[in-house]
């Protein structure tokens, strides 16, 4: 705090200084009324030395450091004293030597005792309040260092504490964390208000920073144009770009003007407060809106694309994003290619690329394609590998028989392996397991891991497709039937089903023929069931045969009249056929009827 005579007004001490100065004219009176027999020389000395009154300001030199006080000329007979204490910085060192100049202010003169007192601390605090109020007069700025975080902003050293509110500290708002960051900031601020007498002072250092702003937006208003490459600073960063201060003035860094690549989030190429380098894309001085690019700054990766990629080429890359539908790979700043989910494995199904890859990591790839004009690069992860089906096809071509190992079993078939090192699975189907119609589970046969003995029947690389048979390992018992026994021969089976239009016999395993109910008898049958049963074995004569389709159309009743047209023959002993008993009994049920 400043002492009485700090907080003088002004008024009060232009009273002091009246009513010295009238004490002073007196004086001078008096040396006038002296006479001659005193020095004139030395009386003008003694009015000069007389000027030097209490509250002056006054530059005096230094003569002596004392223990306690520093003596200093200033003009008068007797020098002035200061209290050593003024002189002595935080490290205990005394400031001044002897010989040097000093602003001090004279507090008090004592004419009686000879003694001047002077403070230099008072006179610093003094030229601090014209400063003070210079800089408020005429809207100039005083350096200040920032000292202390206080409640509501901060504490700048002008000389003198002054209050610097948190809304005055910079530009924009400011966090806790960001005014504690300032302090030891050495700052220009602007006077708001001061009141003397309470020793109180507000600054603001946005003022400055705002005139400042308005200064540069001005210069680069009138010198910037479009395609001047300039410096500026991240001032604001947003999900569709970055606002870079470019001197007093914003432009925008869109984020497709960031990099020739792809970019999810602008953070990812630039930072709050990062200095970087940008070119003019277009500027309007009407509006003052500024597009900048960086990725303007270097050729377009682009470029000749074709000819650095060709196709077939294997290259490495970093994954940076993956999607439901593929992996983007970047094989340089500003280009990405695609590998489709498709192109990812031979014969493995991914359900979603994210289950086999991350971004981030390092991966081989080939070329497929390049579209330069849509900058579209395909990309393919399993032709870095060699293709298993060529490879299957190569090792077991078709007819070739196998030991394949069961490794599911479903309801249309089996999936076999045939080699642990060829990552290709088999399909034994339904159909192909049997020439038995009867089968028709897997599941009731076969179980996962099983090992078979098998038949490579098609290998299809293109459409990806491997068929293997475990019935074709035998004849096909169908040609077989077809070749002993043509139609019209005779042929003995068992009936295996009886339906509403015909029985079912079964010739051998896995070949059945069929009478159909018109084929039974020459009479009119109400129910095969009356005259056929389940496992009845029977003759019937062979009416048609078709491999192919697998089917064998069979006739008791053609058989029956064959014989009836042919002269008797005696059977051999023992050899009496069933199909002659059938005969016997649909005629004697005949005329049981009639009787009836």
């Amino acid at each position: 705090m400043f002492s009485t005579e700090e907080t003088k007004t002004d008024q009060e001490k232009e009273n002091t200084s009246t009513e010295e100065n009238s004490q002073q004219d007196q004086n001078e009176m008096e040396i006038e009324m002296a006479g001659s027999d005193k020095d004139l020389e030395a009386l003008y000395e003694e009015t000069l030395d007389k000027r030097v009154t209490s509250g002056s300001l006054v530059t005096g030199t230094v003569v002596q450091i004392g223990a306690e006080h520093i003596m200093i000329d200033i003009g008068r007979k007797n020098e002035g004293q200061a209290p050593i204490r003024e002189f002595i910085d935080h490290n205990g060192v005394i400031g001044i030597s002897v010989g040097d100049e000093v602003e001090v202010l004279v507090e008090s003169i004592n004419p009686a005792k000879g003694i001047i007192r002077l403070s230099k601390e008072k006179a610093r605090r003094i030229k601090i309040w014209d400063d003070i109020f210079k800089a408020y007069q005429d809207s100039s700025y005083l350096p200040g260092k920032v000292v202390e975080r206080i409640k509501g902003g901060l504490t700048v050293d002008i000389g003198i504490p002054a209050f610097l509110p948190s809304s005055q500290a910079t530009l924009s708002p400011v966090s806790e964390n960001e005014l504690e960051k300032m302090i030891g900031d050495v700052i220009d601020v602007s006077i708001i208000k001061f009141n003397r007498k309470k020793n109180n002072v507000v600054v603001s250092h946005r003022e400055v920073l705002e005139r400042q702003k308005d200064e540069d937006k001005k210069k680069i208003l009138e010198t910037l144009a479009k395609d001047d490459v300039i410096t500026g600073k991240v001032k604001n960063i947003m999900a569709y770009g970055a606002f870079v201060d470019i001197g007093g003035i914003d432009g925008l860094l869109h984020i497709t003007d960031m990099s020739w690549g792809k970019l999810k989030d602008p953070k990812d190429k630039v930072s709050t407060d990062q200095e970087i380098r940008v070119k003019v894309l277009d500027f309007d001085p009407a509006t003052e809106k500024i597009s900048l690019g960086m990725k303007q700054l270097i050729p377009d990766p682009w470029e000749g694309l074709e000819y650095r990629y060709p196709i077939g080429k294997k290259i490495s890359g970093k994954i940076t994003s993956i999607t439901n539908y593929g992996a983007f790979v970047e094989l340089e700043e500003g280009v990405e290619g695609l590998v489709h989910i498709s192109e990812m494995f031979w014969t493995k199904r991914v359900r979603h690329p994210s289950s086999i890859l991350e971004e981030g990591q390092e991966v081989e790839v080939v070329v497929l394609g390049v579209d330069q004009n849509n900058r579209r690069i395909s990309l393919g992860l399993k032709q870095t590998s060699p293709n298993p089906w060529e490879l299957i096809e190569e090792y077991y071509p078709q007819g070739t028989v196998v030991n394949a190992t069961v490794k599911n079993v479903t309801d249309f078939g089996l999936f076999v392996s045939v080699d642990e090192n060829i990552d290709v699975d088999g399909l034994v189907h339904v159909s192909d397991l049997s020439w038995d119609p009867k089968v028709k589970n897997p599941r009731d046969t076969y179980k996962k891991g099983d090992v078979i003995e098998a038949k490579v029947l098609t290998i299809d690389p293109d459409s990806e497709k491997f068929s293997l048979g475990v019935k074709h390992l035998s004849p096909d018992p169908w040609t077989q039937v077809a070749n002993e026994h043509p139609v019209g021969s005779i042929i003995h089976g068992k009936v295996t089903s009886l339906t509403d239009f015909g029985a079912f016999v079964e010739i051998r395993q896995g070949v059945e023929g069929m009478i159909h109910i018109s084929e039974v008898s020459s009479d009119k049958i109400d129910s095969l069931a009356e005259v056929l049963s389940v496992g009845q074995e029977v003759e019937a004569m062979v009416l048609r045969i078709s491999p192919e389709n697998k089917k064998i159309g069979l006739s008791i009743k053609s058989m029956e009249e064959s014989r009836d047209n042919k002269p008797a023959v005696t059977p051999e002993k023992g050899s009496e056929k069933v199909g002659t008993n059938l005969g016997d009994l649909l005629k004697e049920l005949q005329d049981n009827k009639l009787k009836r």
